[in-house]
């Protein structure tokens, strides 16, 4: 059985967790990171050196990067639904997984960091402002693409769609004003319809 470990609030550890779902792959969970800590353990450290999450571990294999992961578990088990068999197909969809996690999550993270984990009066509203400038100016790029084609991965939901609806779903729910974005709006509320969605990534924002 596979094991994942990291936190299942995540954004990086949902779209794991969320392709597993999707295959029906059995897997179980290890909280690492966060009030769980571990992640500077000696036994952690030697899985994944980074000291980050989420982690893979199937037998002796070891891989860490949440998209590496998605991609091995989508070739894996996914042939015939997540992973494409045409080599451009497969190209255009792991272009946008590079894209989020290379564009997109680093001011996600930020607005995260300043706006949800930091306590009112010490919040720095300029951050604040910048991260959801950027972000926004990143999902307009996302609600264009999504205004001739349903999903990111194409005409049917792939691994495009899972490595970037978790970052998503921070934006989109927490109490902010934000710009109306109809193709986007559109395309998540197809993802709310997908019960391993609804599990894994519908979950409190903390």
């Amino acid at each position: 059985m596979l094991t994942i470990w990291g936190l299942k609030n995540s954004a990086n550890v949902k779209k794991v967790l969320w392709c597993l779902e999707e295959l029906n792959v059995p897997y179980q969970q290890i909280d690492v990171g966060g009030k769980f800590g571990k992640l500077n353990d000696a036994e952690y450290l030697k899985m994944n050196p980074n000291a980050v999450i989420p982690c893979l571990q199937e037998d002796d294999f070891i891989l860490w990067e949440s998209n590496a992961i998605v991609r091995y578990v989508a070739a894996k088990y996914g042939q015939d639904t997540l992973y494409p068999a045409s080599l451009q197909e497969r190209a255009s969809v792991e272009k946008w997984m590079d894209w989020g996690i290379c564009n997109l999550f680093p001011p996600i993270k930020q607005f995260m960091i300043s706006f949800i984990r930091t306590p009112a009066g010490q919040r720095d509203h300029n951050i604040i402002s910048q991260s959801l400038a950027e972000i926004e100016k990143l999902l307009k790029i996302v609600d264009d693409t999504l205004s001739h084609q349903t999903y990111l991965s194409g005409t049917k939901f792939g691994m495009a769609d899972i490595a970037l609806a978790p970052l998503v779903y921070l934006w989109l729910n927490v109490e902010i004003e934000r710009p109306s974005f109809p193709n986007l709006e559109r395309w998540y509320q197809l993802l709310t319809a997908r019960p391993a969605f609804q599990k894994i990534v519908m979950i409190e924002i903390s």
